[in-house]
């Protein structure tokens, strides 16, 4: 098994394989589920809550 996993040839193909295996598996379990897509739903929000919180911290600081 190993003199066949040392050919170049053997594990492109191999690695290939696993690689698509993995993104397949990581897709489905990021779109599968309610309450992971109510989740990433409202990750969607995050950039916008950025843009208040410096005006938040400098009032902060003022008082």
């Amino acid at each position: 098994m190993m003199e066949w996993l040392s050919q170049m040839e053997n594990t492109k193909p191999l690695a290939l394989v696993i690689f698509f295996v993995v993104f397949v598996a990581i897709v489905l379990y990021v779109f599968t589920g309610k309450k992971r897509s109510k989740r990433l739903e409202s990750y969607k929000n995050i950039p916008f809550l950025d843009d208040d919180a410096p005006a938040e911290r400098e009032d902060k600081g003022s008082k």
